[in-house]
């Protein structure tokens, strides 16, 4: 396996703050590589070094000749004025490509991570697909090397499993953060944790995430061993050296110098096992006994003319875990309103115990004011702060979220997301609840606080309702999912394997509306009823499934023919074969059409 990356006793600090120290490594050609660790450990630097876009304060970088290396940053503030293809050709710039070729390399790109029109506006573009914007950005220039800062952010659990396709199929080596442990382990083939808790500063196993785990323990267990093998020495040697002072004339001046490397070696080791320290999570429940914390009933829910949920019957009891799935925009997060009492439901009935106390997670951070420090962020009020009846000072609170000194008088937008995702944890603690609710609170946490932000909701004696694209978590947490198809229907599942079992009759069902394929229903002719089918429109409609089926497939096939070597590199036949696409995507639409044409008024007639 041929070497494209050397990496040779990295170092890099911020102001006094170091990141990491004497980082070497090599990465190959065949490389599909996880980056994990705590926030802080340095994990988007170490990457925007491989880059090129950082440079390290000492160690060096050298990469094989003519590598091709596209960086996707966690954060992508485009433009909105500016079209997808005005974004995606600006990877081009400085190049010698002709009008035309450019054109299809971008048309391609575009295409790969779903899109359809190159001149609609970033400015019309959710999160989720800003994100595959910037990773069709990165692919125009057919690297051979990719890095990626946290790509799910921002996806939906359809755009991770997209993107995991996408990966899993990629011709080059990429590395890549992510928090997210599905994905790392359906993606990677090996794992680097970059933690100071490492003698080398990292720890590099060959294997996807479920391999690294075992390996990290055992390495952890060697070097608690250590620790106390070490000790034992020392403890010998302080005696010894103890000794009177006649028989200290005559000791050999070599054992009192191995005596002080000892001590200095046990506290390396000590201070490498006590760097694993992780954020304590543990929310208060109310303790109320009540059966039924809040019952929904025949709940029905649209926003801007589109039907959300319906027919919905829900009851939250203690001990209930729920875990909600959708698509962006299906109405996960209308739905938490409308369970918290923010929104009112269009129909159905709501019953809430008297009292109730709902603790609201909020995904996009609101209740964050981002212009205060970090200690009135904790601590409001004074200088301590009241957990379970106990007065704790905010020094001590601050450090139970892995927080420094220092950082106390920080403004909390100096703050990384994670240790903003961390402040918002500590300030629901405080709170006492009977139903918490959990819009996205994974993002940007490390995977050890997520581990104990899993035992902490595993415990809490009262009711869940979690959203997260983290599956493992959904799977870890949740004893029971409720999935939404952003078209009304609502349906529950076990858990996240019999979901994915059924995702494809769930999901993509023929009903799925045409405006996903950027088409709108037929109109309804004005004057009254609709005709009923005729004998030919009865037997038509009873084939266009199958049909459409067969053109979805058709679609498939072009794509996969594009990112053929000898299609990609032949701008002539590109241009052919994105003509083909789009012939094949009208004819899809053209489809589906018809097939609600005919359904609604079949439907009529039959009603």
């Amino acid at each position: 396996m041929a070497v494209i990356t050397t990496c040779q006793l990295l170092c890099k600090s911020y102001s006094a703050r170091p990141l990491f120290k004497d980082i070497s490594l090599t990465i190959d050609e065949r490389d599909r590589i996880g980056l994990i660790g705590p926030n802080g450990a340095g994990k988007s630097t170490l990457l925007k070094i491989l880059a090129g876009l950082v440079e390290p304060d000492a160690g060096t970088v050298s990469t094989r000749k003519f590598l091709h290396v596209a960086y996707v940053a966690q954060d992508n503030d485009y433009e909105g004025g500016l079209t997808l293809r005005q974004v995606v050709a600006e990877a081009f710039v400085g190049s010698h490509l002709d009008g035309s070729e450019l054109k299809t390399r971008v048309e391609v790109a575009l295409s790969k991570v779903g899109f359809g029109d190159p001149e609609a506006l970033v400015a019309e573009l959710s999160g989720g697909w800003r994100k595959r914007l910037a990773l069709a950005a990165g692919l125009v220039t057919e690297p051979d090397f990719l890095l990626l800062d946290e790509p799910t952010n921002h996806l939906d659990l359809e755009g991770v499993l997209w993107l995991e396709g996408l990966l899993k199929s990629a011709p080059f080596a990429f590395v890549v953060i992510s928090h997210d442990r599905d994905f790392l382990e359906n993606v990677t083939n090996r794992t680097i944790e970059l933690h100071s808790t490492y003698k080398d500063g990292f720890l590099s196993v060959r294997g996807p995430y479920s391999e690294f785990l075992p390996a990290r323990q055992e390495y952890l267990v060697a070097q608690t061993n250590e620790q106390q093998a070490l000790s034992s020495k020392v403890r010998r040697e302080i005696a010894w050296l103890q000794r009177g002072a006649r028989a200290r004339q005559t000791k050999a001046q070599g054992r009192i110098r191995q005596a002080g490397k000892l001590i200095e070696d046990l506290q390396e080791v000590k201070a490498r096992n006590a760097a694993g320290a992780v954020v304590n999570i543990d929310f208060s429940a109310s303790g109320r006994k009540t059966r039924e914390l809040l019952s929904v009933c025949g709940c029905q829910k649209s926003l801007g003319g589109k039907l959300l949920f319906s027919e919905l019957d829900l009851v939250l009891a203690p001990g209930v875990k729920l875990g909600l799935l959708g698509t962006n925009g299906s109405g996960k997060t209308t739905l938490l309103k409308v369970l918290a009492g923010q929104m009112e439901a269009d129909q159905g009935t709501i019953k809430r115990a008297d009292g109730l106390k709902i603790v609201w997670f909020d995904q996009n951070r609101e209740q964050l004011d981002k212009s205060i420090s970090l200690r009135e962020a904790l601590c409001p009020s004074g200088d301590s702060v009241v957990y379970r009846g106990r007065s704790i000072h905010v020094a001590s609170w601050s450090r139970r979220f892995l927080f420094r000194l220092d950082q106390l008088n920080m403004p909390v937008s100096y703050l990384s997301g994670g240790e903003q995702a961390r402040i918002l944890i500590a300030r629901l603690m405080l709170k006492s609840a009977d139903i918490l609710i959990l819009d996205e609170p994974t993002n940007d946490l490390d995977i050890p606080s997520l581990e104990v932000l899993e035992e902490s909701l595993e415990d809490f004696p009262g009711a869940v309702v979690l959203v997260s694209h983290d599956r493992f978590m959904l799977d870890a947490v949740s004893n029971q999912l409720l999935a939404l198809d952003g078209r009304g229907g609502v349906e529950f599942f076990a858990d996240y394997s019999q979901w994915e079992a059924q995702r494809g009759a769930f999901g993509k069902r023929p009903s799925e509306p045409v405006a996903a394929l950027k088409a709108e229903s037929a109109p309804s002719p004005p004057g009254g009823p609709r005709r009923a089918l005729s004998t030919a429109e009865k037997k038509e409609l009873s084939g266009i499934e199958q049909k459409i089926a067969e053109s979805e497939a058709q679609v498939n096939t072009i794509k996969k023919h594009m990112e053929a070597p000898h299609i990609a590199s032949d701008h002539v036949k590109l241009h052919r074969c994105l003509e083909e696409l789009k012939a094949a995507e009208d004819a899809v639409t053209r489809l589906y059409t018809r097939w609600q044409d005919l359904e609604s008024r079949r439907a009529e007639a039959d009603s």
